[in-house]
């Protein structure tokens, strides 16, 4: 029986992740048909079915889905073969796959982008922006390397390093009585329901966990997919809302009729990386972080920052 290739494997596992063979195919870069036929060549060289497929389904069989399961394994683990012979020609080179949510990522990244291109020109990065969730997932999975995630959360056995914390401000219209006051409290919030991201976004949670005291609430009528529909919903006059100081200190409040006022005593996220322990490329992932903390990337560095919680029986990492 011959040995199926890594090539074919691929396929497998994007196709189980997919359950859609064009989809399938736009994940490995590949055609669909080029897909098709070396699933087909797999099923061959091994005897069995690990598909069925209709014209408006595929299902994965029992079989199928268990030899996904070891193949994700073992492309993890080719990955892992690569990622140590790039770790031994030096910091951040070749490919990373970093996976980050939608409330970190389009305001932290861009910011550290020119000092990541300046200090590591031969780092090629490739960015995911996915829900907390399917970043986990993916990480455990092997299809990403490396996530930004804000805690808490519920991180199992992935490696983590805290990064730094992210407050907040809370987001009124103009003729909102609390666009007058220099900064706002819990109190100020407590009969006030808010306007926020539809649930999986973890924002939510945190936003409405932003007070060990203060019982905060959510405006029901409403749950956006964005920070940018609620900015237009709280400058419709519509409500108002809590944004990451990530977020406005990087500008997305500018040209807005509506007034962010900085909220005292909220218990901040923490912005941090997150990686398999198994990982190689530890070093990489802590130079990593550490450009994302650095004064400019960041919107208020973490000062005594925790370093990496490792899992049990996994030495400790080097603070960023």
């Amino acid at each position: 029986m011959p040995v199926p290739t890594l090539r074919q494997l691929r396929f497998l596992v994007a196709l189980a992740d997919h359950r859609h063979f064009g989809r399938a195919a736009e994940a490995c870069h590949v055609t669909q048909s080029t897909l098709s036929t070396g699933l087909k060549e797999l099923e061959a060289g091994l005897g069995v079915a690990l598909a069925e497929r209709t014209k408006r389904s595929v299902t994965i069989t029992p079989v199928g889905r268990e030899i996904a399961a070891r193949a994700r394994a073992l492309l993890t683990g080719a990955q892992d073969i690569v990622d140590i012979a790039v770790c031994h020609a030096g910091p951040l080179r070749g490919d990373l796959r970093l996976g980050a949510i939608p409330t970190i990522g389009p305001f932290l990244i861009p910011r550290a982008m020119p000092r990541l291109r300046d200090t590591y020109p031969d780092l090629r990065l490739y960015l995911r922006e996915e829900l907390t969730e399917s970043l986990v997932d993916g990480l455990r999975a092997g299809r990403l390397d490396v996530i930004l995630i804000a805690l808490p959360h519920d991180t199992g056995e992935l490696a983590v390093a805290s990064l730094f914390d992210d407050g907040y401000v809370v987001a009124v219209p103009r003729d909102d009585p609390l666009a007058g006051v220099d900064q706002a409290t819990g109190a100020d919030l407590a009969d006030r329901p808010l306007l926020l991201l539809e649930q999986g976004h973890c924002l939510q949670r945190h936003a409405l966990e932003a007070f060990a005291t203060v019982r905060l609430r959510k405006d029901d009528s409403f749950a956006a997919t964005s920070l940018t529909t609620l900015l237009a919903m709280v400058e419709g006059g519509l409500g108002l809302t809590l944004l990451p100081e990530l977020a406005v200190t990087a500008g997305i409040c500018d040209g807005l009729d509506i007034v962010a006022v900085p909220l005292v005593g909220a218990l901040p996220r923490r912005i941090a990386l997150a990686w398999r322990p198994s990982s190689p490329r530890v070093r990489d992932y802590q130079a990593l972080g550490a450009v994302f903390a650095a004064p400019g990337s960041a919107c208020r560095p973490l000062r005594g920052a925790l370093p990496p919680r490792p899992p049990q029986g996994v030495a400790p990492l080097t603070p960023l």
